[in-house]
């Protein structure tokens, strides 16, 4: 099968290839998924460039190990194979959800990380929602605890996650302000944000106004500003941090855990996991409508590599999705 493999860590144009391999074998309670899409999360760029060297830990020191050298984690396909203690899905039935290396022709996973596709949406729509669908659902629903009338802040909204969050938001009844660049405040305010700060022009930390939750995307603002403007008893949930060389981003989600038990305010560092069951309720508000991937640009899967470096340059707006496989074939 053809897919892209990492050879090194550096600069995805360098050290990304289209290879001829293997097609990869399942255990027991594997699946096999014909990918018909993927799309790109910041996790393949910061493993393709090996930083924070923490990644490197589990990754590999010089080179990612063979079994994890396939990049990609969300996916979108149909079924090939089933292990004999897969119960939830057979061969034909189409589905989507996290795998191991979908930048590629055919991946793997369990059946707790799918969940059936409906005929509504498309591979495309269904491969976007893994990683920022998740994160937005359960850092709101689950973390923040996000109320009808209450007013949310989300920092970061015109990204993969933020784009999702913004509308999941609305959809659970909150006032919601957005906070975006300027290339992506009209794009944010068609999503149903009730008002969109510009952050190259005004710092939202020094506004008056004060809110119930915050919900910040790869921030840069120190967490006790962030909690200056947010009500007594509100919530902080952070996502991630801009990258360092060493370990950040986790050195916010570190530092929100250490200050957690001092202070009256909720202060959660987060990071999404598998949920089929929220998988399904993604799957099943895209297919009503009531939230709307927002896809940036589509890739072929030889372009992967211009694909994940345009999402670490931090320019997308929305998510990036890599097409591996034409629904006609």
């Amino acid at each position: 099968m053809k897919a892209i493999v990492q050879e090194g860590y550096g600069l995805p144009g360098r050290v990304l290839a289209l290879r001829e391999i293997d097609t990869p074998e399942i255990d027991d309670r594997g699946v096999l998924v014909q990918v018909h899409a993927s799309s790109v999360n910041a996790l393949d760029w910061h493993i393709t460039r090996g930083m924070p060297f923490l990644i490197r830990i589990g990754a590999g020191f010089r080179r990612p190990k063979p079994k994890d050298s396939v990049r990609g984690v969300d996916v979108s396909g149909r079924v090939a194979a089933v292990g004999k203690d897969v119960t939830r899905f057979k061969v034909g039935d189409e589905v989507f959800g996290a795998s191991n290396g979908s930048f590629a022709e055919y991946a793997t996973a369990t059946e707790e990380q799918l969940a059936l596709k409906p005929g509504g949406i498309t591979h495309e729509q269904a491969a976007s929602l893994n990683v920022a669908g998740l994160t937005a659902l359960q850092g709101l629903r689950d973390k923040a605890k996000l109320q009808r009338g209450q007013h949310l802040l989300i920092n970061g909204a015109g990204g993969g996650v933020g784009t999702f969050a913004v509308q999941i938001a609305k959809w659970l009844g909150a006032r919601v302000t957005a906070v975006t660049r300027t290339r992506s405040v009209e794009l944010v305010r068609s999503l149903g944000a009730d008002d969109v700060i510009d952050h190259e022009v005004e710092d939202f930390t020094r506004r008056g106004e004060r809110y119930d939750v915050i919900f910040d995307i790869g921030g840069n603002q120190p967490l006790n500003d962030c909690r200056r403007v947010l009500s007594g008893t509100g919530a902080l949930v952070t996502v991630g941090a801009p990258a360092g060389r060493w370990i950040a981003p986790a050195t916010r989600l570190l530092a929100a855990a250490a200050l957690a038990p001092f202070v009256r305010q909720r202060v959660v560092p987060f990071i999404s996991q598998s949920d089929s069951e929220g998988l399904a309720l993604l799957a099943e508000l895209t297919a009503g409508r009531i939230i709307s991937p927002v896809i940036e640009r589509t890739y072929e899967l030889s372009d992967a590599p211009a694909a994940i470096q345009h999402v670490g340059e931090g320019s997308a707006r929305g998510k990036v999705v890599i097409k591996v496989r034409s629904a006609a074939a």
